[in-house]
This record gives C-alpha cells, structure tokens and sequence, in this order.
C-alpha cells in the first residue's frame, strides 16, 4: 500500500513537473548584458605584449610597441562576450592597436587561427590573373544572392579589392582586403586577410571592419604581416616531401576559396544585443554579417580555375533568434 501511495505521490510529481515545463517558456531570453557589464569585462582582460609563443612553440608573435595581444581565453572575451559571436575554440588569439579598445567606437583587430591543411606551394603566385579572379568572384557572388535571400541572409555584392593580393616568396606571406557591400548597409564592409604560409599549414589572421577604417588598419598591416612568423621547425623551409601533406589549390585556394574561413566565424555575430547602446552598438555594426555565405560562391570559381567539378558547400542555417541588430 505504501509503494501504491509513493506511485501515485511520484506520478502527482511528474504531472506537476510536465505542467510546469509544458507551461514555461521553452526558450527564456539569456540576461541581457549592459554596458556596465560589458565595461566589467573589457577591464578584466589581460593584455600581453612582447614575444608571445602561439600553439606549443608554433609560431611567435614579435608584438611591437604598439600592439597587444590577447590569449585564446582573454579574446573569447571580446569575440564571444562583447562582441556576440558563437564560442570558437579554434581562434590562437587576437592582435589590437595598443590605443585601441574592443568597445571603442573604431574598434578592431586581428583573429588568428591556424589551418593544418598542409604545405601551399606557391609556384602559381606570378601567374594568377587577380583581375580575372575578381570578376569571376564578383559574379558569383552576385549570382548567389537569391539563395542567400532565401536561406534568410542579406545580399553580398563583392565591390572589388580593397587592397589587391600580394604575395611576399621571401617571406612566404600573402595578404589581401576585400570590399564588401552587405544589403542596403550604408557603410561598406572591409574584410582584411593575412595567411602566413607554413610547413603543414596555414596561419590566418583576419580583421573586419568598416571601409572607413580601411586608410588606418591598411598602414598598420604591413607591421602586423612583418610580427608573426612560424618557429623553426614548422616554417616554410622546413618542408619535407618524405612525410609532408602538400594541400590543394595553391595561393589561389586561400584568395578564391578557403580565404573566409576564419572571417566566417566572425561572420556569425548576429547574437550582438539590440539593447546596447547606440555607442557600444556601433563599434561593430559592420561586423554583423553573415559572410560566410560567400564562401560556397568562391568554391565555385575555384573549380573554374582547377577544372574541375564543384559542390559548393551548404550554406549555415541562419543566426538564432536572440534578441539582436538586424543583419545590415
């Protein structure tokens, strides 16, 4: 009779407890972060600066006396915390301007990651036609802004380079900066792209921010290009064809395909939160866009290139449905 009595006490519970969850809010709204808050977490970040080791003896970072650097932990802060993007556990850390905050209006700095894809020969870098490439990049990316429309995202159209690529065979580095314009946005996107060419793979560091920006991070790459290298052991020079990958597509993979990897990340900020204010807001509005959504589009003339058939990647599903800014 007790047993019955304890059933029937257990099945009052579930009854209880299955109202309770039918009758809550299935998705309650995370706290909202204020601009006290997000001030809290910018103070809290601990800043680094002269040589910094990156993944185990990688690569290094020789920090000039104007830059800084933040770990992984510390620039999950800025990325994840602050600026709203999806947690990332592939991003090495971030270079910034040593006068420059990450809730200061014209904030902005460099995401590094490293991409073991293997070595990139770099015997097509005097022979590709950037100019070709452009166009091509440009087309299709036009091409696909019905799906990106329909898939929930805002037109792309790819308004030409901002700084054309250029590869350095000495130093084995190539950089590049796109000019982006996203829906009816008034301020076009930059997207600035760095890869520092390794042994086994792939050093990419990328900025974005607002084409106004471009005159002031454009004098301050060369700088950043000239402080990051790889250790020995894992540079350019140390590749070994005996036990080597050597990855597909050469220089003009990283420029026409795998170039927005990492930007792809930041490109999923929608989770920003409309709320703040307009100051705080503003820093990163032209961040706020679903870049990767190009992505598929480069692949494609990629294989125009190679000759060779392409399927284009799926585009992501759109942001969640976080309170947030709408897409520019």
């Amino acid at each position: 009779m007790r047993m019955k009595n304890t059933m029937v006490a257990g099945g009052f519970a579930v009854c209880l407890l299955t109202s309770l969850l039918l009758h809550a809010d299935p998705d309650p709204a995370p706290a909202k972060p204020t601009a006290d808050s997000l001030a809290a977490i910018a103070s809290s970040l601990k800043w680094q600066t002269g040589m910094i080791t990156l993944k185990d003896g990688l690569a290094k970072i020789n920090l000039k006396e104007n830059f800084r650097f933040l770990d992984h932990e510390n620039a999950e802060k800025v990325l994840h915390d602050i600026w709203g993007n999806p947690p990332d556990p592939d991003t090495l850390g971030m270079i910034f301007p040593s006068d420059v905050g990450p809730l200061d209006k014209n904030s902005w700095g460099v995401v590094i990651e490293y991409e073991e894809n293997g070595y990139v020969k770099d015997n097509d870098a005097a022979t590709i036609d950037y100019d070709k490439l452009l166009k091509q990049m440009q087309q299709q990316t036009h091409d696909d802004n019905p799906e990106r429309q329909k898939e929930g995202y805002s037109t792309f159209e790819l308004v030409g380079w901002a700084a054309p690529p250029h590869y350095d065979k000495d130093t084995h580095k190539l950089y590049w900066a796109k000019d982006i314009k996203v829906g009816d946005d008034t301020e076009d996107t930059l997207n600035y792209n760095i890869r520092v060419l390794g042994r086994r793979g792939v050093l990419d560091l990328n900025a974005i921010a607002g084409m106004s920006d471009f005159t002031a991070i454009d004098k301050k790459m060369p700088e950043v290009i000239s402080m990051v290298d790889f250790q020995t052991g894992n540079t350019y020079a140390d590749f070994d064809p005996k036990v080597d990958k050597i990855a597909e597509g050469g220089l003009i993979a990283l420029v026409a395909g795998g170039a927005l990897a990492a930007a792809a990340k930041l490109g999923l900020l929608a989770g920003a939160w409309k709320f703040i204010l307009a100051a705080v807001l503003a820093l990163k509005k032209v961040i706020i866009v679903a870049v990767v959504a190009v992505i598929a589009g480069f692949k494609k003339i990629l294989a125009k290139f190679s000759g060779k058939s392409s399927t284009p990647d799926h585009l992501l599903p759109p942001p969640d449905n976080r309170p947030g800014p709408p897409m520019p």
